[in-house]
């Protein structure tokens, strides 16, 4: 079949008409990558190439000259597939990445947010500059002349940085007058409007003090509170959008002239023909035309066993295509799968949680009213009892700005900053701006065991009992398969360079000449050791046998997921923080029993389906506890949204990645202990900055009502405590796990090896586990 690749679905215009694509690069290691992939992607379409190196991302601009030929003013079509397969050439994978029109529009405000800042901050550095000549004159011998120009330079510089750098404020304020509301823009525009307002009349009067430095200072501190919550955002955003492009969202459709084009999934119509080659995810919901093969679908029900298809066997997205190659006929489009059913009970879990409020916005509602009230109560007090007017505005403006929210804004933005860059080195990834709070706030953990509990990808447990010269020749011949469970053999085996004369007979296995003699490796039926086979899984029933024949030598080699390494240690470390945890999985009874034995976990559930699950955390959150759970299949989205904060595998399917407020980066559990840790010193934290922020206006007010602070001191005393509460966030990255979980025990060593007769992988029962690389009968597995 000829084989194409269209990715002309994904290339977009920019405002000059230039034709442009985004790649998401996976395989980048260091920065000389930049250079080969640059030149290595050069082409006659390619009019320039650029990589960024931070987010991985390959930015192509084509030469339409070059591409063909379309007349003046028509848009010429565009073909990118050259250039993706040259990027393969190289060794890399390339994914077309489109940029949402969330993280465009993030993009844009972060931007310009950090112009107005810098505009601010080098005002505020000027004016400063100018301030503290006048203050050292003040108790010198400095001419009224002399001064005067100084205030009006300032004044100079201060307005139109205020006109520019306060828009966000403004435009905020106007927003929450027209709603007939008080936002915490309208006390902060209103400071620093009378603050300026004051400074000006103050200068035309030639008065000794004006507080032009007080104003743009203001603005400095809150544009920084701003700009750390958008770059937190923009970061979480990026690294996700990644993630999602990286996983390759594309189908393989069969032409009506037979050849085949790599085409996005969201491009897949209902009637399409697609290629399902061993190793392939099942893109849409879709019916079996031709080809037998095995299906692994734990990642959408949760259950390990494999199942048999073959034609008419229906399948659903997201499924694992094993053994054989299969034709599938789509019978629904991508938005019509499987995922938009499980997203009906997705949507009423989000509408749940969407009611969380932060402590910051509770605590902000009251800000607003309170700080206008105390401001016109101190100027009408002092006109009451006889001061003139311009110390009852001085005195109510210094109220206003020494009770700004810059601590405040600052309190909760600045400790997400910190803990999200150290949950980050601890391998888990934020993906939620309130994740911290709720993650800290759970009193229960709900681990899904397929996938979570255990590796993703199936592991050998029987090498303690094999010839390493066998091992390594099973490995060296895995590499020349598609089948996932020899890959996951070759991986597992240490393999070496694969033998170059090994051809692969798909569904059965794997062939190559080694010193002279036939070497096999597949299936018992393949190989011809059915006997061998059954004496195998005497002692690992659960496991999947692939088998190597060398002349007269046989080996069999059982696979089968394990628990994770450090599963054990990680439930006992969440544990004796005063967690409760429990397994609720989709599997069957008896694995999931053994699993929460070898852990020793007494409350767990099998053979939950997606309603279940979600059933058994709304009974938990009505006793009062809050759930954390940990998923990783299209069958845990409902419960990861409904749980009050969740975690996801970054192996988990698209649709949990989505859906969880944190993922977890790397093989282990251990991050998810580190979450836990990390989050609850940083609610802590964020907890203590919102006391010291209540602390210091409760000090503050009253000595500026009293009227012993100018506009000026009021700025420098809200800018300490936005200092004070930033250097109290850095400390929310000091916590962690009580230590570092992983195989510390002899009992969890024989866990992580997968010799306990714990595994959630292959599933297959005696009759049905000779069929390990082709679907066979199970007349034909007894035989």
């Amino acid at each position: 079949m000829n084989e194409r690749i269209d990715y002309s679905a994904f290339v977009t215009r920019d405002g000059d008409g230039c034709a442009q694509l985004d790649l998401a690069i996976d395989g980048i290691t260091c920065a000389a990558c930049i250079r080969e992939i640059e030149q290595g992607v050069a082409g006659p379409e390619i009019a320039q190439a650029r990589l960024n190196y931070t987010n991985k991302r390959l930015h192509l601009v084509f030469d339409e000259a070059e591409t063909g030929d379309a007349g003046e003013g028509d848009a010429a079509p565009v073909d990118p597939g050259p250039a993706v397969t040259r990027l393969q050439k190289l060794g890399y994978k390339a994914y077309p990445f489109t940029r949402s029109r969330e993280e465009e529009i993030e993009a844009a405000q972060t931007s310009d947010l950090l112009k107005r800042l810098g505009v601010a901050a080098f005002a505020t550095m000027n004016i400063m500059l100018l301030s503290v000549s006048v203050w050292s004159g003040n108790v010198a011998d400095i001419d009224s002349a002399t001064r005067d120009l100084f205030h009006w330079v300032s004044a100079l510089i201060a307005i139109p940085t205020v006109a520019y750098s306060g828009q966000p404020f403004f435009k905020g304020a106007l927003r929450s007058l027209k709603a007939r509301s008080l936002g915490m823009d309208v006390p902060i525009s209103l400071g620093v409007l009378l603050a300026v307002g004051i400074s000006i009349f103050e200068t035309m009067h030639s008065a000794k003090h004006a507080y032009f430095d007080a104003a743009t200072m203001l603005l400095t501190f809150l544009l920084a509170g701003r700009v750390l919550d958008q770059i937190m955002r923009k970061k979480t955003r990026a690294v996700a959008g990644n993630l999602l492009a990286l996983r390759g969202e594309t189908a393989r459709r069969i032409d009506a002239d037979g050849g085949v084009t790599e085409i996005p999934i969201l491009a897949v119509k209902t009637g399409d023909l697609l290629q399902i080659r061993p190793g392939d995810r099942v893109p849409v919901d879709g019916v079996v035309v031709t080809g037998l093969s095995d299906v692994d679908a734990s990642l959408v029900t949760g259950e390990t066993a494999r199942e048999p298809v073959g034609e008419g066997a229906q399948l659903h997205s997201g499924s694992l295509n094993l053994t054989g190659a299969l034709t599938l006929r789509a019978v629904a489009a991508a938005e019509n799968s499987l995922v938009a059913e499980v997203n009906k009970l997705l949507d009423q879990a989000l509408m749940a949680k969407s009611r969380y409020v932060q402590i910051a916005d509770r605590a902000a509602q009251l800000y607003s009213p309170v700080v206008h009230a105390t401001a016109a109560l101190t100027l009408i007090g002092w006109l009451l009892v006889g001061a003139d007017l311009h110390f009852a505005v001085i005195t109510a403006v210094a109220v206003l700005i020494i009770t700004c929210p810059c601590a405040l804004g600052l309190a909760v933005p600045a400790v997400q900053v910190v803990v999200s860059g150290a949950l980050f080195r601890s391998g888990v990834l934020l993906t939620a701006g309130d994740g911290v709070e709720r993650i800290a706030a759970c009193d229960t953990v709900v681990f899904d065991k397929t996938g979570t509990l255990t590796t993703p990808e199936a592991r050998l447990v029987n090498r303690d009992g094999l010839d390493e010269a066998m091992v390594a020749l099973a490995a060296r011949l895995g590499q020349s398969s598609n089948h996932p469970l020899a890959r996951a053999l070759a991986h597992d085996g240490g393999a070496g360079a694969p033998f170059a004369d090994a051809t692969e007979e798909p569904g059965r296995g794997v062939r190559a000449m080694v010193d002279g003699i036939e070497a096999r490796l597949g299936s018992p039926d393949f190989c011809d050791a059915h006997d061998a086979v059954v004496a195998a899984l005497h002692d690992e029933p659960d496991a999947t046998p692939i088998v190597l024949r060398h002349g007269s030598r046989v080996a069999v080699l059982l696979l089968r997921q394990v628990l994770r390494a450090d599963a054990r240690a990680v439930v006992a470390d969440l544990e004796s923080r005063g967690l409760t945890v429990m397994i609720v999985s989709g599997d069957r009874e008896a694995p999931v029993r053994r699993a929460a034995q070898a852990l020793g976990i007494a409350d767990w559930h099998a053979g939950c389906k997606p309603g279940d699950k979600t059933a058994i955390l709304e009974r938990l959150a009505s006793e009062g506890r809050r759930v954390l759970m940990v998923g990783d299949g299209l069958n845990d989205a409902p419960a990861l949204a409904a749980a009050h904060a969740s975690i996801s595998p970054i192996t988990a399917s698209h649709l949990a990645q989505n859906c969880a407020d944190a993922l977890a980066l790397g093989d282990r559990l251990q991050p998810v202990a580190e979450a836990v840790a990390l989050s609850r010193k940083a609610l802590a934290v964020m907890r203590q900055n919102l006391w010291l922020s209540t602390l210091y206006n409760l000090v503050a007010v009253p000595i500026a009502v009293l009227g012993y602070v100018t506009p000026l001191v009021a700025a420098v005393a809200m800018s300490g405590s936005s200092v004070i509460v930033t250097l109290n966030a850095m400390r929310a990255r000091r916590a962690g796990s009580r230590r570092r979980v992983g195989v510390t025990s002899p009992d969890a060593a024989r866990v992580a090896s997968g010799r306990d007769g714990v595994h959630a992988g292959a599933g297959r029962d005696l009759m049905r586990a000779p069929a390990a690389l082709g679907p066979a009968s199970a007349k034909e597995a007894a035989s």
